[in-house]
């Protein structure tokens, strides 16, 4: 099992959830967690967990880590990447791409990219900008691409 968290510049790294070793993805709440998705581990897509079929929200590429957000009857857009040591970063058009959070004890890119899709975000940059942490414009137009700003 994973822990995922988000970085906060400045301040310790929030807890955001956990993965787990089959694919399983949950939020961290006070109380019981809540199962919010999961990964075929074996082609890399990530999937929201909905009364009936699961959403299909993306997929990685299990062989570099680029993570990528599915576009119905478009070409999937190009979101961020997860590197090895578990980091995690949204991609930059001109700048450098933004280091947005990391997992714990890294198990495979389908992990890492379900994290990112599932938890970094979707559960951690409205709570931070709540608290009034900085939250770069870029972030929050992530989400907006994703069409969803929780679930």
């Amino acid at each position: 099992m994973s822990k995922v968290y988000l970085h906060r510049a400045g301040f310790p790294d929030r807890l955001l959830g956990r993965v787990k070793d089959d694919g399983t993805v949950y939020r961290s709440d006070p109380g019981l967690d809540d199962r919010i998705g999961s990964i075929d581990l074996e082609t890399g897509k990530v999937y929201k967990r909905h009364i009936g079929p699961d959403e299909y929200l993306g997929h990685v590429d299990l062989q570099d880590g680029r993570v990528y957000w599915h576009v119905p009857l478009g070409k999937d857009k190009y979101l961020g990447r997860v590197e090895q040591d578990g980091r995690m970063y949204h991609h930059q058009r001109i700048a450098p791409d933004d280091y947005m959070g990391n997992v714990d004890e890294f198990l495979s890119y389908a992990h890492s990219a379900g994290a990112f899709l599932l938890l970094v975000l979707n559960f951690g940059l409205g709570p931070l900008r709540a608290l009034g942490v900085s939250v770069p414009e870029g972030w929050l137009n992530a989400r907006k691409a994703l069409g969803m700003t929780g679930f």
